[in-house]
């Protein structure tokens, strides 16, 4: 990484399921790192490295030049940065993983502008196994010079990292990408009935659908449950981000309707 992590002082918000393993990634690349969490026992992991901890949000403004938040919903992501962007130096930069409506983005870009802080919306792509192997989709929207300014973080977990354009573009996309998942999910889930209809062995109708032209990547993750229940909480977070997806194209738009009634099986299946 040419030391250029030796220049960069690092804070990370949100050590869950995602969270959790891009924090390590930045922390073994050699970012001076500092967690905050709600829990105590979230910093655990982290007592065999270089990490520091945090008793405030305010302690990580004033020492990061750079803060990833990574928490689930935009009332998180409000309550978070409310605290964290006053405490922040002006020409720090925030980077927003969680997966949230894109105007919350821009009105907290508003916000960090205010003191000089540049915004990007980064949410990822790829869950768990990719943050640890550090080959995560980064989708950013924001303004080209600080996001090139953030990219030596980016890069130490990130592997395909595509800017799209202004703040809220990452997140469009992102809504677009789980959507369109969750959607294959209840394709996926109509072809197992319409098997088990005609009396098709249902394990060996999958094996062959992951051989054949009709897999696919929801395939594969509807292959590893035993029922759509299993994925319950999954199926909760795509749910909320295809709502979120209605909610910017509008409810009576086509593409919103079209992914709403594809999605419909599964989504009624895992509930």
């Amino acid at each position: 990484m040419e030391n250029v992590s030796q220049q960069y002082n690092c804070g990370f918000i949100g050590l869950g399921s995602q969270g959790a393993p891009i924090a390590r990634r930045m922390i073994d690349a050699g970012f001076s790192t500092m967690l905050w969490a709600r829990r105590n026992a979230s910093f655990e992991p982290y007592r065999d490295t270089s990490a520091l901890f945090a008793t405030s949000l305010e302690d990580v403004g004033a020492h990061s030049d750079h803060v990833g938040i990574c928490v689930v919903t935009d009332d998180d992501v409000r309550e978070v940065c409310e605290i964290l962007i006053p405490a922040m130096k002006s020409g720090a930069r925030l980077a927003i993983h969680s997966t949230i409506h894109p105007e919350t983005c821009r009105e907290m870009a508003g916000l960090a502008a205010t003191r000089g802080i540049g915004l990007i919306d980064a949410p990822v792509s790829g869950g768990s196994p990719a943050a640890e192997a550090g080959t995560l989709t980064l989708m950013l929207g924001g303004d080209p010079a600080t996001i090139a300014q953030s990219m030596p973080v980016f890069k130490s977990f990130g592997g395909l990292i595509v800017s799209l354009g202004e703040v809220g573009a990452g997140q469009h996309v992102k809504l677009l990408n789980n959507s369109l998942l969750l959607a294959n999910l209840g394709l996926v889930e109509a072809v197992l009935k319409g098997g088990d209809s005609l009396g098709v062995d249902r394990a060996a109708l999958i094996d062959l659908l992951l051989s054949s032209s009709g897999k696919s990547f929801a395939l594969q993750v509807r292959s590893r449950m035993a029922d759509p229940s299993s994925f319950r909480h999954g199926g909760a977070l795509l749910r909320k981000d295809l709502c979120l997806l209605g909610a910017v194209l509008g409810e009576s738009d086509e593409t919103a309707r079209i992914l709403r009634d594809a999605s419909e099986l599964f989504v009624g299946a895992a509930n």
